[in-house]
């Protein structure tokens, strides 16, 4: 095969890998900004080219077969120089721009994060950002995420990580329900209230409470077996449920700030701490790269201006 030959492929390369890391036609399309038709038709003409079967196709997923993995893994750093070359002269000229993909938590996205980034756009309008919004811990080297939102325990070793603001949980419901099942004054009274929660797998539901000993420097630890009617693993649609007057809900304050500014739910317990319930910390990560494009970090400086004292006070 020609030289010029084999450079008119380079694209075809590309999009294998692309379709490597993805799993699906769909994926790799979507990840490309292209037809899903189009990924498939330059695959088939990459087969036709090498003379052999790189892809293996299934009903759900691909996967590459020895060849096309072969010659994924052969091209993809030199694919990711070209990558780091290329936003490098680009970020020279000065300007702020491209495309930021960003992933965060459902809850935290539509409450904290979406306010905030029109007043970003504004101060770069030659910069776009495509928020992805979940709760699974995609891989965010894997799906070409730039930026990850990840309220976490602990952040990966792999990773470059700031820190955006702390966070704490808390236990609210309405007045309403305090006035029908009674105010809780100790952890233990929860025994006889409706508590929502956030499932931990197959666990036993249990809340975790610490507090400091009057008039001593040690602390007390509390945790109480709890019941309730509704658990879900997202933290808005526990709020809502307390707001219809449900039962006492176990939140990150983020997720509860509005509602408690406005009066319509208590804090119940305050005096409590709540151990392990939820991270204490928010982070913005992104995959180690030796170029970091000046839209990343211009997000990252803005955000935690933004953020960093916006709900974390007690």
């Amino acid at each position: 095969m020609e030289k010029a030959e084999i450079e008119g492929l380079w694209t075809h390369i590309h999009w294998l890998s692309v379709l490597e890391e993805q799993g699906t036609y769909t994926a790799a399309a979507a990840r490309l900004g292209v037809s899903k038709s189009l990924v498939s038709q330059r695959i088939s003409d990459l087969e036709k080219a090498t003379g052999t079967q790189l892809v293996t196709r299934t009903t759900r997923s691909v996967r590459l077969t020895e060849s096309g993995l072969t010659l994924t893994r052969d091209v993809r750093s030199a694919y990711e120089r070209i990558a780091q070359s290329f936003s490098s002269v680009r970020d020279s000229a000065g300007a702020i721009r491209g495309l930021l993909r960003l992933t965060a938590p459902v809850a935290f996205a539509r409450q904290q994060l979406v306010p905030h980034l029109a007043g970003f756009l504004h101060q770069h309008p030659d910069v776009r950002i495509q928020l992805d919004v979940s709760d699974s811990l995609s891989s965010i080297a894997a799906e070409g995420y730039d930026l990850a939102v990840r309220h976490s325990f602990q952040v990966p070793e792999t990773h470059v990580a700031w820190k955006l603001c702390n966070t704490y949980s808390v236990l609210v419901a309405t007045q309403a329900y305090l006035e029908r099942k009674g105010e809780p004054t100790s952890p233990t009274d929860l025994a006889t209230h409706n508590c929502l929660y956030y499932p931990r797998g197959a666990d036993t539901p249990a809340w975790t409470f610490e507090r400091l000993k009057r008039g001593t420097k040690e602390s007390e630890r509390l945790t109480v077996p709890i019941t309730g009617s509704f658990a879900t693993n997202n933290s808005e649609a526990l709020r809502d449920s307390a707001l219809n007057h449900l039962g006492i809900a176990l939140l990150p304050d983020f997720s509860a700030q509005a509602a408690l500014a406005e009066g319509k739910l208590i804090r119940v317990l305050p005096d409590w701490e709540l151990k392990g319930a939820f991270a204490d910390e928010i982070y913005l990560i992104r995959p180690y790269s030796p170029h970091v494009p000046k839209s990343v970090n211009a997000l990252v400086t803005y955000l935690r201006e933004q953020l960093c004292d916006g709900f974390q006070s007690r």
